[in-house]
């Protein structure tokens, strides 16, 4: 694509001498193009690959998808997969980004002509996968905004959304669990009845819930500053987009080693049950388990 000149070219280059632009080029028409953006430095480039490589899903899919699949036995369809697939079109991905310097379309007709479909087929799955996503970051700015409260108001029943049927396993009104199939926890219920509001079914379409859209909208509003000046506001916004969901990695370790009955959770990973690999359902959450790089799940380094 062609961009607008900033300054006079002479002899087939552009002056930068006055108000030009050091990041332009002239091709051998004569016609200026604007030179894509580069990192300021190589640890704002790592930083950024290490933020794609974690995500929600390391503290939400992947433990669940472990606990479901016989616990330390998932990971060895995991370390396989890893390995054979995650590695190589992890690297795949980078390395072409790096070489050819272009976008998802352009760097694979770079490469051939004929690959450009690949290109535009990245761009409509990595749409889908932004817009998907984009509301799981909203469903967690909503949680964050109501941990600010005494009380979590997840952690109780008593609350305008709470039914008759809800019971209070862990708290100091903790209840008798009961055989009664229609008993729920509160956590259940502050996530289906107050967070989402599920209807009845898929012809009750429901009202829209303003304060998940305002978190939409926030989440979309962060992104937009986080890119509009391509590396550079990129660069700046890894130093902690990068570094914060480790530490709070880190946190949630200690934090879980100390509850009771951590030990018992750790021996299930130490032991596993191997007679899950056997199961047809494993096989299956080995393409849906989280991936621990990002490029599997369809989001790009371009």
């Amino acid at each position: 694509m062609t961009a607008e000149k900033s300054g006079p070219v002479k002899n087939g280059k552009a002056d930068d001498s006055k108000d030009g632009d050091s990041s332009c080029a002239t091709s051998q028409e004569g016609v200026v193009y604007l030179e894509r953006g580069h990192w300021n430095n190589k640890i704002e480039f790592i930083l950024s690959v290490a933020g794609e490589i974690i995500g929600l899903g390391n503290v939400w899919r992947f433990p669940y998808l472990c606990y479901k699949n016989g616990g330390g036995a998932f990971f060895v369809p995991y370390v396989i997969f890893f390995i054979c697939c995650g590695i190589p079109v992890f690297f795949l991905e980078t390395a072409l980004g790096q070489f050819t310097s272009e976008g998802g379309i352009t760097c694979w007709m770079k490469i051939c002509p004929l690959f450009e479909g690949i290109g535009y087929a990245t761009q409509v799955i990595e749409a889908y996968l932004n817009v998907y996503y984009i509301v799981i970051l909203a469903w967690a700015i909503f949680y964050l905004f109501q941990c600010f409260t005494t009380e979590l108001p997840w952690a109780g029943c008593g609350h305008y959304w709470n039914t008759e049927y809800c019971v209070d396993y862990y708290g100091e009104n903790a209840t008798n669990i009961t055989n009664n199939p229609n008993m729920s926890s509160p956590v259940i219920e502050f996530w289906e009845r107050r967070v989402l509001k599920i209807s009845d079914g898929i012809e009750h379409m429901g009202g829209v819930r303003w304060e998940l859209a305002m978190c939409l909208a926030f989440a979309w509003f962060i992104c937009y500053f986080c890119i509009w000046k391509g590396p550079k506001s990129t660069g700046k916004v890894v130093y902690v987009t990068a570094t914060f969901p480790y530490v709070m990695l880190l946190v949630l370790l200690i934090r879980g080693v100390t509850l009771p009955g951590a030990f018992d959770g750790i021996k299930f990973y130490l032991y596993p049950d191997i007679s899950r690999l056997s199961d047809p359902q494993l096989k299956k959450e080995r393409h849906m388990g989280n991936c621990p790089l990002t490029c599997l799940c369809g989001t790009g380094l371009f």
